[in-house]
């Protein structure tokens, strides 16, 4: 992102009223490449309400990300083994940059924030979608010596220690979606994602990347709704459904949060696995007792979800048989998705 785009995004991120001159005398430049620059915004996803003769609003007041508010929000075992923490305006993904950078050693870990990804990924290669500033894009590395047995479950240990954070600091209404979404309220608030590299003997890389919502939009429930998955929530409105008046969150806050949670998650896994994170999973499990359908590739299976074996596999109960799904995509069947 250009520097006067960085600039003029900033000038306008308390949500309040600019008028065009101010910002223009406040960035140094002319009225014109104002204009410019705030219809470039569109494409990462801001919206600009232009109020003639009086000035320039976004739709929603942003907290942008601040490097030494997320150092100061670290635990001291975190910040000694964190080498790198880089925050991006706009980068391709989070996860890419950190396959750019060296391995970390045993022990340490990078991290990577970024406002807007232009290459953001759900699972099975979706796009995450995610306008400028909303959420939260966070990756972090980490290098097994020794591969645990049950390193196909990383992504549920994960998503505890994401559900920790959010139920200790912020709301109560959090669950875990089989194999990696963190739900709430029927919806998707946000997604896990994690990319292997390696030899099978070990060492290997691991790189986990976050994606969460702060505030939703229409269009961008439109688009969520056009691809048949999960409506989106954010963790703003969950708190404004259970204290409207409360205090409000803050993303450099829950940033910091959410790296000590996985500074702590993957030093426990490498440890001891799967093993200690099974029964908490399962107290989060929004698929729990539920009819779904489970698709991996050409095998479908229809029936109820009865929680994870211990190396986490999903467990499908039909016919009065359990059914294994070590990966695929599942949903609860049409009709069932207020019951349990």
């Amino acid at each position: 992102m250009s520097g006067i785009r960085a600039a003029l995004i900033a000038a306008l991120a308390d949500g309040a009223v600019h008028s065009g001159s101010d910002i223009a005398q406040r960035l140094a430049c002319s009225r014109t490449a104002i204009w410019k620059h705030l219809n470039e915004l569109k494409a990462v996803g801001l919206q600009v309400d232009a109020r003639p003769g009086i000035g320039y609003q976004l739709a929603q007041r942003l907290e942008l990300l601040d490097r030494e508010l997320i150092l100061r929000g670290l635990s001291m075992q975190t910040s000694a083994a964190l080498d790198c923490l880089e925050l991006h305006d706009v980068i391709e993904s989070t996860s890419e940059r950190l396959r750019e950078l060296p391995s970390p050693s045993t022990g340490r870990f990078d991290a990577v924030l970024a406002e807007y990804q232009l290459g953001g990924r759900g699972r099975r290669g979706r796009q995450w979608l995610s306008p400028f500033g909303s959420g939260l894009c966070l990756s972090v590395n980490h290098r097994f010596e020794n591969i645990p047995d049950t390193l196909s479950a990383l992504s549920l240990a994960v998503g505890v220690g994401v559900c920790r954070v959010l139920r200790d600091d912020i709301t109560t209404q959090i669950g875990l979606k089989w194999p990696n979404d963190i739900v709430a309220a029927n919806s998707k608030l946000g997604g896990l994602l994690i990319d292997v590299q390696g030899e099978a003997d070990g060492p290997i890389s691991v790189i986990i990347g976050i994606g969460m919502n702060f505030d939703v939009s229409s269009s961008m429930t439109e688009q969520v709704a056009s691809t048949g998955g999960l409506p989106p929530i954010g963790l703003r409105e969950l708190v404004r459904e259970v204290d409207p008046s409360g205090p409000d969150i803050s993303r450099n806050d829950l940033a910091a949060r959410l790296i000590n949670a996985m500074y702590t998650v993957l030093t426990e896994f490498e440890q001891n696995g799967f093993a200690p994170f099974v029964d908490e999973w399962c107290s989060y499990d929004w698929l729990a007792n539920r009819s779904v359908v489970a698709k991996n590739g050409q095998r479908s299976i229809s029936g109820t979800a009865r929680g994870i074996a211990t190396d986490g596999a999903l467990l499908i109960e039909t016919n009065g048989d359990l059914q294994r799904l070590v990966s695929g995509e599942v949903s609860l069947r049409p009709g069932c998705e207020g019951k349990i």
